[in-house]
């Protein structure tokens, strides 16, 4: 018996469990533009050497929480199924909530930022804009494959602020750099960034079908909600403020065996 593995594993099962995707842990395997330039470099994927986006579905708000839709894992996904049912009804109220109840698209990137290399590669996360950008530049004839670990190119990120987009939030927009250069020219860091990624499948807490219907049934039943436990609130930290539901069913179904009765057994899925 391994003595040191054996006190190392109960050092690790005594110590307080944490979210997957804790404020620390986001610093740690996230990236996240500041205002301002920075420059970045797009690494190949070492989960799938064909390409280096990775397109993720998410429920923001719902229950004060960032849920990985399972249709990501080829799973069904409770609030998915909910808002079909929404969309069979003639009722305009019924789809609003709907289309608010489907999940959004995040892509994640492994990076390098040009000046911050010893931190390894980090992923970052945006949105569809961005995500257009990339592909219209992987796209053109002119520059190619922008990732190639010898020939490939940096990209300058160029970000402003709220005072500069007239909203609560950062903009950030994309520029390739014209000279083509090595990722690295150490042959020994570039084998470990091409190995050592972070997973953003892995980085994300997965709801279990019956947890996800729970928060959803309380989420638009919040007067028939139980509270919640000391623990779960406090390991919880959300990225985005919660969304309060605008919305009743029509007619309003508070009830466990109505609610449940929404619910499907359609095995197809949105994509």
């Amino acid at each position: 018996m391994d003595l040191n593995a054996i006190k190392q594993r109960l050092n690790a099962m005594q110590q307080k469990p944490g979210k997957k995707n804790s404020g620390e842990d986001r610093k740690k395997f996230f990236w996240k533009p500041s205002v301002g330039k920075q420059v970045i470099r797009i690494v190949p994927s070492a989960f799938d050497k064909t390409n280096p986006f990775k397109e993720l579905y998410f429920h923001y708000g719902i229950g004060n929480r960032t849920m990985i839709s399972p249709m990501n894992f080829g799973d069904k996904d409770p609030i998915v199924e909910f808002a079909k049912q929404l969309r069979q009804s003639q009722d305009k109220e019924n789809w609003k909530l709907a289309k608010k109840l489907d999940p959004k698209m995040r892509i994640f990137a492994p990076v390098i930022v040009r000046g911050e290399e010893h931190l390894g590669v980090r992923l970052w996360e945006f949105g569809k804009e961005i995500y257009l950008e990339f592909l219209s530049l992987a796209d053109d004839e002119d520059i190619g494959d922008y990732t190639d670990v010898y020939e490939g190119r940096d990209i300058t990120v160029d970000t402003v602020g709220p005072d500069v987009t007239g909203t609560a939030y950062n903009k950030s927009s994309i520029r390739v750099k014209t000279k083509q250069s090595n990722l690295t020219e150490d042959k020994e860091t570039a084998k470990k960034w091409l190995a050592e990624q972070p997973d953003p499948t892995e980085l994300y807490k997965r709801y279990e079908f019956d947890e996800m219907k729970r928060l959803l049934q309380e989420w638009l039943n919040p007067e028939e909600a139980a509270p919640a436990s000391t623990v779960e609130a406090e390991e919880e930290e959300e990225i985005v403020q919660p969304v309060k539901p605008n919305y009743a069913l029509t007619p309003k179904e508070s009830k466990v065996d109505k609610f449940d009765s929404l619910f499907g057994d359609d095995d197809d899925l949105p994509f």
